[in-house]
């Protein structure tokens, strides 16, 4: 059995962090979306067909040609036209039943060991508490009977997780699918015809794990769930006047220095330096060659590779991209004084993080100058910049 990874989508709704990278190499808990998915399949297939579009290349080479010993093969999706477009650019490589899996979202192996058990094909389910959000699935004795996107009514509490086992013969139904109205072509509109053609569709309902990521303060509650239960292990460099408390991990190459107190859970990547004098707490992933100064506090916060937060600053409940370097004194506020939620501008509107406490997302590369302040729920695009002593109220635009 194969499965086929859907990994083409530039993922606008997390800008700014996918100027620079597509969706599913945006990290979360210490390693990239894709990955996460990758390893949840690995004991269930014997190979994957990646499905990749937008910035294709940096998906071929984050992944390489095989993983966990399984053969990795590509097809290009170069148009985003939809989940069946991109399903049905795996045709050729699939000769058996196969499991469709989106690329960019957070699942753990159980949901992947009841399609791959399954007969047929097969749709992953779990009951939420907003389905009208969702694709939402109607079922009755194990069979699937209905497949809505969004009603303003839903029939049921079973969202549509957007994990799939297929029999070959999905292809011939992905042949008839229409567009829709947004000018798409879904795999929802395969899976109903498959089922108006009389084939059994049947219904996994699973209870663990699943986090679609699709807005950056996902990324934080995404990187919280995989690092809860993280075992301690020190690899690195731990001066002996450094503290680490509960679970901590200090990969090989990385340095904790002197005065430093790291309170986990915390991973600290290859190459990170942090200290001396630095407070770093979780959830908290230091990427490769990250580094955190002097009189520096970090709090639940995800920093990618190579940046820098120099030394007199704080960092909280915010996501900072690769190469962003923090002149020093430069403040995150991530609360509201009327305790309401944070809200962040997502594709012009601003949306509800559901997170009272929510600092900043920085484009890869953004530069702030000494002193600077940036409120709760800002976003600064890739490359941006500030000046000495200044106050960030609002998202930068165009790279001002």
């Amino acid at each position: 059995m194969k499965a086929v990874v859907l990994a083409a989508g530039e993922g606008t709704r997390l800008a700014p962090l996918t100027a620079t990278r597509p969706k599913p190499l945006v990290p979360v808990g210490g390693r990239t979306l894709v990955e996460h998915v990758l390893d949840a399949c690995a004991p269930h297939v014997d190979g994957f067909v990646v499905v990749v579009g937008y910035r294709g290349g940096q998906v071929r080479e984050a992944l390489g040609d095989e993983f966990a010993g399984n053969e990795i093969e590509y097809v290009e999706q170069a148009e985003q036209r939809g989940t069946a477009h991109a399903v049905g650019r795996a045709r050729g490589r699939i000769e058996d039943r196969f499991l469709v899996l989106n690329g960019d979202v957070v699942f753990d192996e159980a949901v992947v060991a009841s399609l791959a058990g399954a007969e047929g094909h097969a749709v992953a389910t779990m009951p939420v508490e907003n389905p009208s959000a969702y694709g939402v699935v109607s079922v009755d004795d194990g069979e699937l009977t209905g497949l809505v996107e969004k009603p303003d009514d839903p029939p049921t509490n079973l969202a549509n997780l957007g994990l799939y086992a297929f029999d070959p013969s999905v292809f011939d139904a992905i042949d008839e699918v229409p567009e829709s109205e947004r000018g798409e072509y879904e795999i929802t509109d395969a899976v109903e015809s498959l089922r108006q053609e009389g084939e059994s569709v049947s219904v996994v309902e699973h209870e663990g794990e699943w986090l679609d990521v699709g807005r950056p303060w996902e990324v934080l509650t995404a990187t919280e769930r995989l690092l809860d239960g993280l075992s301690p292990r020190v690899e690195g460099e731990v001066e002996a006047g450094a503290t680490l408390d509960g679970p901590v991990v200090v990969e090989e190459g990385a340095r904790v220095r002197d005065g430093a107190y790291v309170e986990g859970p915390v991973v600290v990547q290859s190459g990170a330096d942090v200290g001396p004098n630095a407070y770093v707490r979780g959830a908290t992933v230091l990427g490769e060659n990250v580094r955190v100064g002097n009189a520096v506090e970090v709090k639940n916060s995800v920093l990618l590779d190579g940046a820098t937060v120099g030394h007199l600053s704080y960092v909280g409940d915010s996501v900072l991209g690769a190469d962003v370097n923090f002149g020093a004194g430069t403040k995150v506020a991530n609360l509201r004084h009327d305790d309401e939620n944070v809200g962040v501008r997502v594709k012009g509107e601003t949306v509800d993080t559901g997170r009272r406490k929510f600092g900043v997302v920085c484009g890869d590369g953004v530069k702030t100058g000494i002193n600077t302040s940036l409120n709760a729920g800002v976003k600064l695009d890739a490359d941006s910049w500030t000046s000495p002593g200044e106050v960030v109220l609002s998202d930068s635009e165009d790279n001002a």
